[in-house]
């Protein structure tokens, strides 16, 4: 380690403290990564430790000063690459800023620190009778990591993405300031909107070092329904005839055959489906809905059941209590499935969702002109489609993904919905979006980090970090 790594490391030392900032040896391997399938590990030069926004706002000045690039990391359950470090940067580790520092059932927010989980968060909420509504599908996941890529999940057809669900942020720039957007508010007109441009801004722009979150009353009763179709094109017309009806499910999901039957072996699930409908049911359609009274909620049911009649639904099932919830959980743990099952990339594409089939179509056209496979499930409520992707070359993979990122937008979707660009999809981002929009992020950047330390590579390529 030379001089200026000496003078660096003594200086983040004094910071946060000798034991909480980790070099060398003390840097253990889950610092080097997130859970993105593609990219090798790196480990970082410095690990600090910081306990205040005072000491991230302060980590940052001197990063800055030295030139130093910084990442940010909660629980690295991100699947972009945007949480893994540079080998001569300092990765900032929330682990010690996981506190829930007010519960205000008045105006029904919740005030988190970045390293709370949403598992933490839902036990505390719980106590009070109330939830915060986005569950990206791993619980261990932190609340910052979700700020910093806009998580979304499966409720999200009801009660939005985290932009929808964050009232305000506190955040440190690059250039060490440390500045306080939004509140415990619900509208606000009075400049620029700061809090939803750091939300999904990945850690570029400044690191948040506290959030203020809508909350919801919990309610006492749901169902979920398990509707198996012919085809996918038979979903795509049925969720908006099950919007129409007024129902507002929270949860409205499509799974395709095949990763319905891997993760029902996978969890040991059994939902009661006769052979005859597995065999020939090329998509399921879940929807999830949850109400306070029991009565009203068993209306709801029985509607969508003469609905899903009415649209060609091979058969319904009603699953209640721990057969649903073992259903919802393991739809959540569908991209593990598909690791286990040796998946090279997973992907997380959105389209309007009337164009859900056609982009559908048109990423296993391309995936089988490959010798590639794509399945998966996704958000039939709002178009997020996720894709399991099997190919195992890099150089296919990269034109296939890039050409399924292409046919997305032209169908006037994103390449990203939930997972963020991150370093995995930034080049992809750089050729295919609008030149005078990545132009003007560039400058937007350069304001808050003027310096470019704050993870370059990831959003934007290096290139168009400076």
């Amino acid at each position: 380690m030379g001089d200026d790594a000496t003078g660096a490391a003594g200086e983040f030392s004094n910071i946060v403290g000798e034991h909480d900032l980790l070099t060398g040896d003390a840097i253990g391997p889950d610092y080097a990564h997130d859970e993105a399938l593609v990219g090798e590990p790196v480990t970082p030069r410095y690990v600090a430790r910081p306990q205040t926004a005072e000491q991230v706002a302060e980590l940052l000045a001197a990063a800055s000063a030295a030139g130093i690039p910084v990442t940010a990391r909660g629980s690295g359950t991100g699947l972009s690459g945007a949480a893994r470090p540079h080998a001569d940067g300092l990765l900032i580790s929330f682990e010690k800023m996981a506190s829930t520092l007010e519960i205000d059932t008045g105006n029904q927010v919740a005030v988190v620190q970045p390293g709370v989980t949403l598992a933490d968060l839902d036990t505390v909420t719980a106590e009070h009778g109330l939830v915060y509504q986005v569950f990206p599908g791993e619980l261990s996941a932190s609340l910052g990591g979700n700020v910093a890529t806009n998580a979304g999940g499966m409720r999200a057809v009801k009660y939005g993405v985290t932009r929808h669900n964050v009232l305000g942020v506190q955040a440190a720039l690059g250039t060490g300031e440390l500045i306080r957007a939004g509140g415990k508010i619900t509208k606000i007109s009075s400049g620029y909107d700061l809090t939803q441009l750091i939300i999904g801004s990945e850690g570029t722009l400044g690191l948040v070092t506290e959030v203020t979150l809508k909350l919801y009353p919990r309610l006492a009763h749901s169902a979920t329904l398990l509707v198996p179709f012919a085809d996918l094109e038979a979903i795509t017309h049925a969720v908006p005839a099950v919007l129409r009806t007024g129902v507002d499910p929270n949860i409205l999901e499509y799974i395709d055959s095949l990763t319905l039957a891997a993760i029902a072996h996978a969890q040991g699930l059994t939902l009661g489906i006769p052979a005859d409908i597995e065999q020939t049911a090329q998509a399921y359609l879940v929807i999830g809905r949850g109400h306070r009274e029991r009565d009203r909620l068993d209306g709801d049911v029985e509607l969508l059941g003469e609905l899903a009649e009415s649209l060609g639904a091979m058969d319904l099932y009603v699953l209640e209590g721990h057969s649903a919830h073992s259903l919802i959980e393991a739809r959540e743990r569908a991209f593990w499935m598909g690791k286990s099952a040796g998946a090279d990339d997973v992907i997380d594409t959105v389209v309007p969702r009337a164009q859900m089939h056609e982009f559908l179509n048109k990423a296993r056209q391309l995936a089988t002109e490959v010798n590639a496979g794509v399945i998966g499930c996704g958000h039939a409520g709002d178009g997020n489609v996720h894709l399991a992707v099997f190919c195992p070359d890099d150089d296919t993979r990269h034109g296939l993904l890039h050409q399924i990122f292409a046919t997305a937008m032209e169908l006037g979707g994103a390449i990203a919905g939930e997972h963020g660009l991150g370093r995995v999809k930034a080049s992809h981002f750089a050729e295919l979006e609008d030149p005078a929009k990545i132009a003007l992020m560039r400058r937007i950047k350069a304001a808050f980090d003027p310096a470019g330390i704050l993870n370059p590579g990831v959003l934007l390529t290096n290139s168009d970090d400076k």
